[in-house]
Parts: C-alpha cells; structure tokens; sequence
C-alpha cells in the first residue's frame, strides 16, 4: 500500500513537472496580455481616431498628426488605414523614424516579419538611440529562435531607455527559456516596479518562481495578475499548477476549470484537469 502511494505520487509529481515544461515552452512565444479591450475600449478608439482625423483636416502636412492617427488605427486593428497614415507620415518627413518603428510594429501583426525587421532597421538607421526599435526588432529576434541578436537588441534598449519595462520583459523571457529563473525574477520584478498594473511580468514572474520550486511567491504573483486581469486564461492555469504542486488539489481544479471556460482549447489547463483525474 505504501509503496503504492510513493509510486502514484512520483508519477503526478512527474506529470506535474512535464506539464511545467511545456507550459514554459508555450509561454516563450504568448505575446504581452494588455489589460483592457471590449466594446467601450472600441468606442474609445472610434472617438479617438475621429477627433485625430479633424486634426488633420486643420492640418493635412503635419506628418507627427498623421503618426498619431496610424498608431490609433493599428491599435483598433485597422491595419491598412495604419500603414496608409505612417505612409503619409513619412512622405512629409522621411526622416521619421518612429513613424518607421510604428509601421514595422503593423507588419508584425499582420505575419510580415521581413518587412517589420526591414523597418526596424531603418528606424535604428534614422536615428540610433530609439529604444523602442531594438524592443520591437528584439521581439521578432526572439520569435524567430535568434536569441543572442534578440539579447543584444534587449539590452541595447534597456541602455537607452532603463526605465522601459518592455525591454527588462523580454529579456526576462529569454533567461526563462534558458532555465536561468534567478535573472528573469531580478528582470520581471524590474518591469513590476516600472510597470505595476501590467500582468503580464507578474505572470512571468510567477511562472519563473514556479519553476524553482517556490510555489508560494509564485501563487502570489498569479494572484496579482489575476486582480489585474481576472480573464486571463495563462494566469488561471498557472494558478492551478502553483496550487497543484501545493496539494490544494479542489483548489487547482478550480482554477483549471476556470481557465477552460475562458479557452476550451488551452492545453495546460487541459492536462492539469486530467492529472487531477
């Protein structure tokens, strides 16, 4: 009987581990969880772009008005209306890199990694101390599996800008997936204290001190980007892996079913279900 219980445990406690794992790997390529969203956000936005567009009519050759409005667009999710803007933005002034910066990041979005990367470049050409341009060029290094040119844009931009939480994220991301968690706890709280109401390096973080065995401070961080954002389906499964390895199993199917509900497909809370049986 005893023998049989060691043997069971070793096996949840191996499953649990896999299960960490994999969840590691899949968090390298999730992008940045923003807070907000839903249908006041979009009629914020709809206000927003209209009241830029009037700026523009009393101001049809000021490129920064055209910059502004593109980046309204691109975060609406109207990518071609954004492109046209930073198009025109940098017709008026071809030395604009953030106009540059901006549209590589549309690019992005939209699956066009070359044309961003291209972009990028010529942003840090026009001007080499932008940060944000080795951030967004550091993040298509990074999802393209070229880490070391992803750490060297990272830490160029935490050179130039020390207070952008962005940067210290990222990095933060890549020492997690190199199993180096004591560099990329010091990098997320970094971008905690920088950026206190953004989840997502509370969840990194979390997800790093739970993979160094300290459960505890882990469910803390959940906890708190959960308060932040309490639809965040990563969050809710890393809760439960954080209350699984603590033996508070009704409490971790709990956060697991939660999880399901907000993504049905989402297989870490997914297999977390099945080991609890």
């Amino acid at each position: 009987m005893v023998s049989s219980l060691i043997n069971q445990t070793r096996l949840l406690r191996a499953g649990w581990v896999i299960g960490l794992a994999a969840f590691l790997a899949a968090c390298q390529t999730l992008p940045t969880v923003e807070r907000g969203g839903g249908s006041a956000d979009q009629s914020g936005a709809a206000a927003n772009i209209a009241s830029l567009s009037e700026v523009i009519e009393r101001n049809p050759q000021d490129p920064t008005a055209y910059n502004v409005r593109g980046t309204a667009y691109g975060r609406a999710g109207r990518h071609e209306e954004a492109l046209a803007d930073f198009e025109r933005a940098i017709e008026l002034d071809p030395m604009f890199h953030q106009a540059y910066a901006n549209r590589a990041l549309i690019y992005r979005q939209m699956g066009q990694t070359d044309r961003a990367r291209q972009e990028y470049d010529r942003a840090i050409d026009l001007e080499p101390r932008y940060g944000p341009a080795y951030v967004g060029r550091g993040n298509l290094y990074r999802q393209s599996g070229q880490i070391s040119l992803a750490l060297a844009d990272y830490e160029r931009a935490i050179q130039l800008q020390p207070d952008d939480p962005q940067a210290y994220h990222n990095r933060a991301l890549i020492y997690q997936s190199r199993d180096l968690h004591d560099f990329a706890i010091e990098d997320f709280s970094t971008a905690i204290g920088l950026d206190p109401r953004a989840p997502a390096p509370l969840h990194g973080r979390g997800t790093s001190h739970l993979a160094a065995g300290d459960a505890e401070s882990a469910l803390e961080d959940f906890n708190r980007a959960l308060d932040l954002n309490n639809r965040y389906v990563e969050a809710w499964a890393s809760r439960g892996m954080a209350l699984e390895q603590l033996g508070r199993g009704s409490e971790a199917r709990q956060a697991y079913t939660r999880a399901m509900n907000l993504s049905p497909d989402y297989g870490p809370a997914r297999e977390g279900l099945q080991r609890l049986g």
